[in-house]
């Protein structure tokens, strides 16, 4: 059910709305005064109950997270908090938002962030490209540091908080968390074996909790609001997917954009309530969040009779009528991801579509492993094969065959991230890549923007 909200977005298109007079005007840094009073055990609880799954991709509870940590921290071993605004997802961009509108949320966030897990440093993780949200980020920083807020004693308490933001490269590979330390190490961006999990071995080989930018900038909402409080305003509270969020949708709509609702809003309500309706002809598919989430066909419905699906309320109906959750979309056979949905429209061409995801992949990967590595190249050569009319059907079988090999056979989750919406376009439109290849081409409409 639509209900938009404006926990998140308050500020955004207030004048001088990133400042901190207009955030104190708010009852800003209000929160993290009061948690750097609270027993560290019950701000944790209280973080439990509001039930936020990561808003990065992953989905995994922040609070359970934080738990992760061990206690008590060990003078020789400093803990640390690392915010992760890499955001390099195509069709992903709602952290920037954050950080360029509305950054001493993230700042007010890591100060509750670093005395939940014992840690005395944050660290920003920015991608390189993002020069507006670097300089709001260090502007808001620097108001909070020369006001008292960070420190040696934030608000007058002694507990030091510091808080950097930290420049990146622009590498998607990046934005999975133990290719993220590395970089902040000032190592190649490549992913780490697990274990040890970064609350064991993390940034520097201390432990550390990698926590997502809006994921953290939820955090004071929540605290002053209540845990609980703040989890049921979701639909999904009893799927311990909690409170509000930020939903993006671009791709071929009327009004692209992001926009702030409590969890449990539909694609259907996503697309044509808040983002205007599709732009230029009918619904062809919508990827739900983020390039590496599996597309959706407009057509598909439910198909969840057992009554202990995450599914089941929606068992007979359109998926575009499921919200949009985290269990709920992984029951779907696809993921909620960054929650950014791409809208595609019957006139884009479903060929050139992969080709241009798998493009970006090819070139993205960071080439640590071998299945991930060659099978990204192979399946964007077949399809380059395909778009240019040469490619025959045992090649669009080897298709699903180097996807399905990819799957389950890497390091991080970027193998599968590019396997994934590689088997859902050929899964679901395989009608339509068999037709391109028997016309070599000529059967698709050659567009793939408006």
């Amino acid at each position: 059910m639509l209900r938009q909200t404006t926990y998140l977005t308050k500020r955004y298109g207030v004048p001088e709305g990133w400042t901190l007079p207009v955030y104190e005007r708010d009852g800003g840094y209000e929160q993290a005064k009061r948690a750097l009073s609270m027993p560290r055990e019950a701000l944790v609880e209280e973080m439990k109950a509001a039930n936020i799954r990561g808003r990065g991709g992953a989905g995994f509870p922040m609070g359970v997270k934080w738990s992760f940590m061990p206690w008590p921290p060990k003078p020789e071993k400093p803990h640390y908090l690392v915010i992760n605004a890499d955001e390099g997802e195509p069709g992903t961009f709602k952290d920037r938002t954050i950080m360029e509108l509305d950054p001493h949320a993230v700042v007010e966030g890591c100060i509750i962030g670093c005395f939940g897990i014992g840690a005395h440093a944050a660290y920003i993780y920015v991608r390189d490209e993002l020069h507006l949200s670097k300089a709001r980020l260090w502007g808001a920083i620097k108001e909070a540091r020369a006001k008292g807020y960070l420190g040696a004693k934030p608000f007058g308490i002694d507990y030091p908080v510091e808080v950097y933001v930290h420049t990146g490269a622009g590498a998607y590979i990046c934005g999975e968390e133990t290719s993220l330390l590395n970089s902040l190490e000032g190592k190649r961006g490549e992913p780490r074996l697990k274990p040890p999990f970064p609350a064991q071995s993390g940034a520097f080989g201390m432990p550390t909790t990698v926590n997502n930018l809006e994921t953290i900038a939820a955090v004071p909402v929540a605290l002053a609001m209540g845990g609980d409080a703040f989890s049921k305003l979701s639909d999904l509270h009893d799927q311990k997917d909690g409170g509000c969020r930020l939903y993006g949708v671009s791709g071929h709509v009327n009004t692209p954009g992001v926009f702030e609702a409590c969890v449990g809003l539909t694609l259907r309500e996503l697309i044509y309530d808040l983002g205007g309706g599709v732009k230029g002809g009918e619904l062809l598919g919508v990827i739900p969040g983020g390039s590496s989430c599996p597309i959706l066909r407009p057509d598909e419905v439910v198909n969840a009779p057992d009554a202990k699906s995450p599914l089941h309320r929606w068992h007979g109906k359109n998926v575009l009528d499921v919200p949009m959750g985290v269990e709920t979309y992984r029951a779907l056979g696809t993921m909620l991801g960054t929650c950014c949905a791409i809208v595609l429209n019957k006139n884009t061409d479903i060929v050139l579509a992969m080709h241009n995801l798998m493009r970006f992949y090819r070139h993205e990967s960071c080439g640590q492993c071998t299945p991930c590595r060659e099978g990204s190249a192979w399946l964007f050569r077949i399809l380059d094969r395909m778009v240019h009319g040469e490619a025959t059907m045992e090649e669009l079988d080897r298709l699903h065959e180097i996807a399905d090999n990819i799957m389950g056979n890497t390091i991080c989750a970027f193998g599968e991230g590019t396997a994934m919406p590689a088997l859902g376009f050929l899964r679901k439109y395989r009608k339509e890549f068999e037709e391109h290849v028997r016309t070599k081409g000529k059967s698709g409409t050659g567009r793939l923007a408006l």
